[in-house]
């Protein structure tokens, strides 16, 4: 019954982090979809599960990968059925320089207000292609507040359109005050 086993898998993948991984150090493993089955009367023969992974550390990005390997592998096989696991690389973490990150805040202060501006935010799971630009080369990635709203990738995030002026406000500034004309 592939998706009795599919299910066990589903369910074995969230002890991964708990049972595997500091707590100091963070990891989210999610199942985003599960496709298997053609007619409700008819036992499918495949189960495809899809997900991500994502982790703020390399070593623990290593762990989850071979963890979801091994899982899947393992409770397939006590199901007398096989898996094969296809873990894809995505962005890496996203990790802005000190004196960028000054800067940035600095000036959305200038446009905000110092009360509107937090340069200090926890780090989030969330994955960005601008990673690949911060390993390249200095820099800040910021958040623009959206107000009361779903987070980003959410079936339910509403883009606030009322924003638009401060966002630009705040690029024109970032570039006046760090290119200024001579």
């Amino acid at each position: 019954d592939a998706v009795l086993a599919a299910a066990q898998v589903v369910v074995a993948l969230q002890s991964i982090v708990s049972r595997n991984v500091d707590p100091m150090r963070q990891a989210v493993i999610s199942v985003t979809m599960i496709e298997g089955g053609t007619a409700f009367n008819i036992m499918p023969g495949s189960v495809r599960l899809v997900g991500t992974a994502r982790s703020l550390d390399e070593d623990v990005r290593d762990l989850v990968e071979a963890k979801i390997a091994s899982v899947a592998e393992s409770i397939a096989t006590a199901f007398g059925a096989k898996a094969s696991v296809t873990y894809s690389r995505g962005y890496p973490v996203t990790i802005n320089a000190a004196r960028q990150s000054e800067l940035a805040a600095d000036v959305a202060r200038t446009v905000s207000g110092v009360e509107r501006v937090d340069g200090n935010i926890d780090a989030t799971m969330g994955g960005e292609d601008f990673a690949y630009m911060l390993q390249a080369k200095p820099g800040a990635y910021i958040l623009l507040g959206n107000g009361p709203t779903s987070e980003l990738h959410s079936d339910t995030y509403d883009f606030n359109d009322a924003i638009i002026p401060a966002g630009v406000s705040y690029w024109a500034r970032l570039v006046e005050t760090a290119l200024p004309a001579t």
